[in-house]
């Protein structure tokens, strides 16, 4: 009896033990369920949360975005009506610069040719002047001066910031010089032609015996005259027959190879122009000449005929054209701003101070390049930073004939 209640309380102490047992691993359980719960929880508010705070902030850059736009679309409007404003006041600067022109810049010996210059001494040499007149006849029998710029066409952009574009005066055709140096140009039938054309593509290409060194060639009568120049010579004027595609002439020019006639185109060494009175030459001796010099030359030989100190400064100057045997040098800024024509030079002396306003181009794009003038049509054809530019001149007579 006493073995059998042995086993019997052996029996209930195990079970009672495995119960506590089982017990406590379902409490432990139930924690451990518990706390997953209170992070599932903690995750779910959290993201929640985020949730919210990436509306909000959708929300206010929705707001912001649209406060810009309606801000970029004030902003934009102010702009228009500034730009519309600037073109009104440079019209009217335009308008008051042609009616009351300051003086341009002229030298103290240009003035010989004005009344009362000489005084008392007048009619004392009187008979010397006279004589002085049958030394010295007119190189230019021209009367005309430019009095204002008419109108301004931009025809398109093509090529380089820099180049040149011209027409022969006794043709329809018109050549283009892209860049600042080649072996090649380009021939168009007409500006039209140009005109319409995609870039330079259409045209006829002119391959030249040699390399052109700056924008300053110039088409006169069927012959393109172009600089030709290499490392340490001297400049070489010449002359391009373009019907027979072969070169007729040379000429030596006595300048430094490092001397430009333009300081804010260093690239032209000389400039070549072509006007009512034949072919002209601009240029500079050497680098410390601070002088812009003008020589005429013989279309038919390219002799020089006569060399001219123009007084004209170097120093900021952009371009320069020749009109009916007057200069006229066109000047700018480093930062480009308004071009403007600020120092004349007659051949004859026949322009005072007083007849030469100082002209304003109209605010384009940057800095002309090259100004070609066409004496056939009155005509400026301008290369302004790729842009090829029309400017129809106004012309009057000369005080002085």
């Amino acid at each position: 009896m006493k073995p059998v209640l042995v086993l019997l309380v052996s029996t209930a102490w195990t079970l009672t033990g495995a119960q506590y047992y089982y017990q406590g691993l379902m409490d432990y359980l139930e924690n451990r369920l518990l706390a997953i719960e209170d992070r599932m929880q903690f995750w779910h508010e959290q993201s929640h949360r985020y949730h919210t705070e990436l509306l909000d902030f959708k929300k206010l850059t929705a707001e912001t975005m649209d406060g810009l736009r309606k801000e970029h679309s004030m902003l934009f409007k102010d702009l228009e009506g500034a730009t519309v404003r600037v073109d009104r006041v440079e019209r009217e600067m335009d308008y008051v610069e042609t009616q009351t022109s300051p003086r341009a810049c002229t030298n103290k010996a240009d003035k010989v040719v004005e009344r009362g210059v000489w005084g008392l001494e007048e009619s004392r040499e009187e008979e010397e002047d006279e004589d002085w007149e049958e030394l010295q006849p007119r190189v230019s029998d021209c009367v005309e001066i430019i009095s204002g710029i008419r109108s301004v066409k931009i025809l398109k952009r093509v090529g380089s910031p820099k180049g040149m574009w011209t027409r022969d005066p006794k043709s329809s055709r018109v050549y283009v010089f892209n860049g600042t140096s080649g072996d090649v140009i380009y021939q168009f039938n007409s500006v039209r032609d140009f005109s319409g054309s995609p870039g330079v593509t259409g045209s006829r290409q002119i391959r030249l015996p040699s390399e052109w060194n700056g924008p300053g060639g110039a088409v006169y009568n069927g012959y393109l005259y172009y600089i030709k120049q290499e490392a340490d010579t001297d400049v070489q004027v010449v002359k391009y027959d373009l019907l027979r595609g072969s070169v007729t002439d040379t000429a030596m020019f006595p300048v430094e190879s490092h001397a430009t006639v333009y300081n804010l185109n260093p690239e032209i060494v000389a400039d070549l122009a072509a006007d009512d009175e034949g072919l002209w030459l601009l240029y500079a001796i050497s680098d410390s000449e601070p002088n812009i010099n003008l020589a005429k030359m013989d279309p038919a030989t390219l002799d020089i005929e006569q060399i001219w100190d123009t007084r004209c400064p170097r120093e900021n100057a952009e371009a320069a054209f020749v009109v009916c045997g007057t200069v006229y040098v066109v000047y700018n800024t480093r930062l480009a701003s308004r071009s403007r024509v600020q120092c004349v030079f007659d051949v004859n002396d026949m322009v005072i101070s007083e007849e030469a306003p100082l002209l304003y181009f109209p605010r384009r794009y940057g800095a002309h390049a090259s100004l070609k003038y066409n004496p056939e049509e009155r005509q400026l054809y301008g290369w302004d930073d790729g842009y090829q530019i029309i400017y129809r001149l106004t012309m009057k007579r000369k005080l002085l004939v």
